[in-house]
């Protein structure tokens, strides 16, 4: 495993890291759940990714039982805030980001989070009062640094304008093979103001895996088969973007690489990303997908696959 440093902080994050979204106490057994975790860490894998609104707490509480035994300083951990956890119970406010930071990190068993991010940017809620208590939890020692997921530039831009404020170090989009749009404008932004990002769907969804084949059934132990999973894998999985995909893979057999991992170290080419996330339903699917990091792909493999995806009609 290979490691990379996460914007203007002195975290240093694993290509790789272990998402939480889906898997960890909603979609897997416990067992598969915590089987994965020791896969991670016996992999390399430092940087574990979730969110308080991942089953209302359950993914935070899981990884809580099961980290309670390794030494605080072994991993890097990361949750958010902004998702509703109740009807009242949402947002970027002080009030909640008080409420939801302190019930994070009792579920989690830990007096402090690496890196606590913004969900979402909350309209509102003034920037001024998230980024103040934001700032404040930094002082109070309860978090080491601040990140943000999906925000537009205009969004990350006011909150750099702000004196007086903690500064972010990490931004969390959907950048992948398929989905290119931070590339525009977010990831030239970031780089030049000492923000990583940490890359959320790099397989989209699991598509990007290859183990789709056009006009199959897909796979038991796929995400597409899971009632607890598809629903979020939207317009990804469509006839179209199976096609696109499977024309790809022997693009990754030439580089001698899977076509998950083909497309992972895709994400890994950009320099400005420090990690990407990976969710998994087996210990060996994490094991594969790994193995990512560190890998030279030829460029023109990237292109040519960057040009399939071009042809996707659009949803």
């Amino acid at each position: 495993m290979q490691y990379r440093q996460l914007g203007d902080s002195d975290l240093t994050v694993s290509e790789i890291s272990l998402g939480t979204w889906l898997t960890f106490g909603v979609g897997i057994e416990r067992d598969k759940a915590i089987a994965s975790l020791d896969q991670a860490f016996d992999l390399g894998i430092n940087f574990i990714d979730t969110a308080n609104a991942y089953g209302y707490g359950a993914a935070e509480s899981l990884l809580g039982e099961a980290l309670k035994d390794r030494p605080r300083d072994s991993y890097i951990l990361g949750t958010k805030v902004f998702v509703p956890m109740s009807e009242t119970d949402y947002g970027l406010s002080r009030a909640q980001i008080e409420k939801q930071l302190d019930a994070s990190l009792k579920r989690l068993n830990t007096d402090y989070v690496d890196l606590y991010q913004c969900h979402r940017y909350d309209v509102d809620t003034p920037l001024e009062e998230t980024m103040e208590a934001l700032s404040d939890a930094v002082k109070a020692g309860k978090v080491r640094y601040i990140g943000f997921s999906e925000w537009s530039p205009k969004q990350i831009q006011d909150s750099l304008d702000l004196p007086g404020v903690e500064k972010f170090v990490s931004s969390q989009p959907q950048y992948s093979l398929l989905g290119r749009r931070p590339e525009k404008a977010v990831i030239p932004l970031c780089a030049e103001n000492g923000i990583s990002q940490i890359v959320w769907s790099p397989l989209a969804q699991g598509v990007l895996s290859g183990k789709y084949v056009p006009g199959d059934t897909p796979p038991q132990d796929s995400r597409a088969s899971s009632d607890k999973m598809n629903r979020q894998m939207g317009h990804w999985n469509r006839p179209e973007v199976i096609e696109a995909v499977h024309r790809m893979k022997p693009l990754a057999g030439e580089a001698g690489v899977s076509m998950a991992q083909f497309a992972l170290a895709w994400v890994l080419r950009e320099p400005n990303v420090a990690s990407a996330i990976v969710g998994v339903s087996r210990p060996e699917q994490l094991a594969a997908n790994a193995a990512a990091s560190g890998l030279t792909i030829d460029p023109a493999l990237f292109e040519k696959a960057e040009a399939i995806a071009a042809e996707i009609p659009r949803a």
